[in-house]
């Protein structure tokens, strides 16, 4: 899929956010942190070039992990992305984009941490919170053989 440029914003309108996308995969995240600040499992859609915020006089950042960071509107309260703290790795709430016409969930992760009392019917790749954060381990953190 070529890439596309899609916009996202807050409820208010306040800020807004402009990616190229290269694909329109959603991704969900079901880890603690994720859950208590969406409200439910983070739904997402990845992007790591040319991101574009404007309205950052009303851009909150949280600093969450020492790692990354989550990003909302301080007028309306909306949960807009995670990003690396280089800011070369964002996860922009699919929930916020205006036209995700071609959407496909296709990834669930730290799916040992989602609750037994919700589950979705896609079928999707899940991972465990250590499989998914394995991915980013240094060579010198991996174990040998």
């Amino acid at each position: 899929m070529a890439t596309k440029r899609l916009q996202a914003k807050c409820l208010c309108g306040g800020v807004r956010i402009d990616a190229d996308l290269e694909s329109q995969e959603v991704g969900v995240c079901h880890c603690d942190i994720c859950r208590r600040w969406a409200g439910g499992p983070f739904m997402a859609v990845e992007a790591s070039e040319n991101v574009i915020i404007a309205g950052t006089d009303l851009l909150g950042i949280y600093e969450s992990s020492g790692w990354g960071e989550r990003g909302f509107c301080n007028a309306c309260g909306t949960t807009l992305f995670w990003r690396s703290k280089d800011a070369a790795h964002y996860a922009i709430s699919a929930m916020a984009f205006d036209d995700l016409t071609e959407a496909d969930l296709t990834k669930q992760i730290f799916i040992d941490s989602k609750p037994d009392w919700y589950a979705l019917a896609n079928e999707t790749q899940t991972m465990t919170g250590a499989e998914f954060l394995a991915q980013f381990a240094s060579e010198e953190d991996k174990p040998n053989g």
